[in-house]
């Protein structure tokens, strides 16, 4: 939010100063008239989020960030230029049009450079201090850090000598016994204890005494769960016991009449447009299958929907025939079973596109968990707790696990994608429902669909 806010505040001075200094009315007139300054504010909002430019991980990479400025500079000043009802009329004179686009893209550029080399330095980073078992260190550390660049776990608290151990088995962090800890947390500058011991009775009398204590002088501590999911945007199911009932408090939107009737009706408005452009690609896929792809244009296969109830769903081939002769096995990025034709479609995600007839359907939804094959349900949800959660709201064509994590070739990559559908089952709103709308264009953009 910070980014959004200073990107912002950098293009509304930059045009507002350059504007009043030079008297350039289109760009006056950009900053000035309220509902240009909206549309503009929009455009960069939306456009920039598709272009990833408020990814953290881009915004701290000066490479990255460059591209990304330059894609959403670029479109977003296009897209201005082309809505002159909600955008100042276009000027006679075409060098204000190109002093515009330097002004945007010049306080934008100048401001992410500075963020990327100072700003998410190291002396930037949160420090916090971690609380656990001494068995989950490695585990818990590099499910927060690798998130987010700006955290660092420095420090941790564990009862190692009580297992006749001598060293951790971090030796670049910082060992804390529990009677120093008010004391390194202070001389530290320590954003936050992060407390990941799954059993209450595990924390001694000493160790809650000074907890308490860092609590009682304004310390922020959190559970590990509370962090990991914030950072992550996942629910960390692998560590949800009997206890279950307090992670997941799911979306009032599951149960909001008026929500869920919204989504239905923009749901069928977007399956009816979606199966517009099918029928148009229909011809062009044929054509290519004829020639490079020889078999069936359509497959089907079933899957698991809302309730568990087993539908089939429609896809355009993407494999040779008779893929699965013997078993059914996980889908893989570089499957040989998939066919060069196939492998543009799926990049392209437009394979998914007869799924609109399980949209128009009901089987199916625009936004939920991708629905998997009864075979690996059951498999899955065998050892997996919470694995027949997902199917408590119909799946999707697309979901926050889709775009935030890659095809799931293992038990193990099921479990990340588990983790991120019950953050979408739990947070469920309009708002999330269009970050991944724009995520979804994102992955169209960059050509990465699996």
């Amino acid at each position: 939010m910070i980014l959004h806010l200073v990107d912002f505040f950098c293009v509304f001075m930059a045009l507002h100063t350059v504007g009043y200094f030079f008297d350039l009315v289109y760009l006056k007139s950009a900053v000035t008239n309220v509902v240009h300054l909206v549309v503009l504010i929009l455009y960069l909002k939306v456009i920039g989020t598709i272009f990833e430019l408020y990814n953290l991980q881009v915004a701290s990479n000066e490479f990255l960030v460059i591209r990304s400025t330059i894609l959403t500079v670029t479109t977003t000043v296009l897209a201005y230029f082309l809505t002159p009802v909600y955008s100042p009329q276009l000027p006679s004179n075409r060098l204000q049009i190109l002093t515009f686009l330097g002004v945007v893209f010049l306080s934008l550029i100048l401001w992410r450079i500075f963020y990327a080399r100072f700003l998410a330095s190291k002396r930037f980073h949160q420090n916090a201090l971690l609380i656990c078992d001494e068995e989950q260190l490695d585990e818990l550390i590099s499910g927060l850090e690798h998130i987010d660049p700006h955290y660092k776990i420095i420090a941790y608290v564990s009862d190692f000598k009580a297992k006749g151990l001598d060293n951790p088995i971090h030796p670049n962090l910082k060992s804390v016994s529990s009677k120093d800890l008010v004391v390194f947390v202070k001389e530290k500058n320590i954003t936050e204890i992060v407390v990941a011991i799954q059993k209450p009775d595990s924390i001694t009398a000493e160790l809650y005494q000074q907890l308490l204590k860092l609590l009682e002088s304004g310390n922020v501590i959190r559970e590990y769960s509370q962090v990991y999911e914030a950072k992550t945007q996942r629910i960390p199911v692998q560590y949800v016991g009997r206890d279950f009932y307090r992670f997941f408090p799911f979306s009032r939107s599951n149960q909001n009449r008026l929500y869920l009737l919204m989504v239905r009706i923009l749901e069928i408005i977007v399956s009816i447009i979606g199966l517009l452009i099918t029928m148009l690609l229909i011809p062009f896929v044929f054509l290519v299958n004829t020639m490079a792809n020889k078999g069936s244009l359509f497959y089907t296969q079933e899957r698991v929907g809302k309730d568990g109830v087993v539908f089939n769903i429609l896809k355009f081939r993407t494999m040779i025939e008779n893929a699965e002769l013997e078993n059914a096995v996980f889908a893989k990025a570089q499957d040989n079973r998939i066919t060069a034709f196939g492998r543009f479609m799926r990049k392209t995600r437009m394979d998914e596109f007869p799924q609109f007839v399980n949209i128009l359907k009901g089987e199916m939804a625009v936004i939920g968990p991708r629905p998997e094959r009864p075979f690996f349900v059951k498999e899955i949800a065998e050892i997996m707790p919470f694995y027949e959660t997902r199917h408590i709201i119909k799946p999707g064509l697309t979901g926050w696990a889709q775009v935030n994590y890659s095809y799931g070739e293992s038990i193990e990559e099921s479990l990340i994608k588990l983790q991120y559908d019950l953050y979408y089952i739990k947070h469920r709103s309009f708002y999330l429902d269009f970050n991944i709308t724009l995520k979804t264009i994102t992955t169209i953009l960059f050509y990465r669909g699996q």
